[in-house]
């Protein structure tokens, strides 16, 4: 069943990307990161009590809570550096990036939680890491300065990401799934919000249109859908496999950047592509 949770993550996960670039258009990366975890805040919570799991609180342990807010800090880095370089760059090459996080955590769950590492997942590993780097187009033209910035930006949104997988696989272990998302939720709140406020952003709220709203909105949704079901996944399989399916969300937002935005993929790329998901499947 865990797989089936990961796989539906992976859907949701794409399709957000896509949502969320439409939606920051015009709008300031950190407050669209605010305003869709409102969303994804929202929705959370409603699954928590439409299961009555607000219940569980006081029985979460110290060391589970810390493990929590830890992986709600790293998830709200990941997610500022991921919107600013999907606001910056192509979609096609910030995704690739970010999805890169999935080598990391594999090694830190062999480090950290003891799962086993053997020949054929090596194999997976240096698959996954050549796919990455193929799908990453290195330009010479005018916008390379832009480019470049929002490789960084990725590049920091996969070292977050992999601290937060590990992060969670612990803090979630003795949690009921949905209240663990909750409870991170409310610090990548907080965070989001407390940067928005420092930068004095919450301004310019009025400035966002319809259509930005609509798709923040969407995508926040998409988002939440997403994480009940990569936790859930999480909590019931191991960390070195589910997060590799999850990241196979980028499929879909790569499908989606060439039919809906019309962003161009070269034969490379393809190639990378498809090498990625044969290291992701082999794992």
């Amino acid at each position: 069943m865990w797989v089936l949770f990961a796989f539906l993550s992976a859907f949701f996960a794409g399709v957000m990307s896509i949502l969320a670039k439409i939606g920051i258009e015009d709008v300031d990366s950190n407050l669209a990161t605010a305003l869709r975890t409102c969303v994804v805040a929202i929705l959370s919570w409603s699954i928590v009590f439409m299961v009555h799991s607000q219940t569980l609180i006081s029985a979460i342990d110290h060391r589970s809570m810390l493990f929590l807010i830890l992986s709600g800090i790293a998830t709200g880095a990941s997610w500022l550096c991921y919107f600013k370089a999907l606001q910056i760059g192509d979609v096609n090459k910030v995704v690739p990036i970010d999805k890169s996080s999935v080598l990391l955590t594999m090694i830190l769950s062999m480090v950290f939680l003891g799962e086993s590492l053997s020949l054929l997942k090596l194999l997976a590993m240096l698959l996954i890491g050549f796919g990455t780097y193929s799908m990453i187009e290195h330009k010479t033209t005018a916008k390379q300065t832009t480019d470049s910035r929002s490789l960084v930006y990725a590049s920091f949104s996969a070292f977050f990401a992999s601290l937060t997988a590990i992060l969670s696989k612990i803090g979630i272990e003795n949690v009921e799934s949905n209240l663990g998302t909750a409870i991170r939720t409310v610090v990548i709140l907080l965070i989001s919000w407390l940067i928005v406020i420092y930068q004095k952003k919450q301004t310019t709220i009025k400035n966002i249109t319809k259509r930005n709203w609509l798709f923040l909105i969407l995508s926040g949704c998409a988002t939440g859908l997403s994480w009940l079901c990569y936790y859930k996944a999480l909590q019931m399989g191991p960390a070195s496999i589910v997060v590799p399916i999850d990241k196979l969300s980028i499929v879909v937002t790569v499908l989606f950047s060439v039919t809906v935005l019309h962003e161009s993929l070269k034969k490379k790329a393809i190639l990378g592509l498809f090498v990625l998901v044969v290291g992701t499947l082999l794992y």
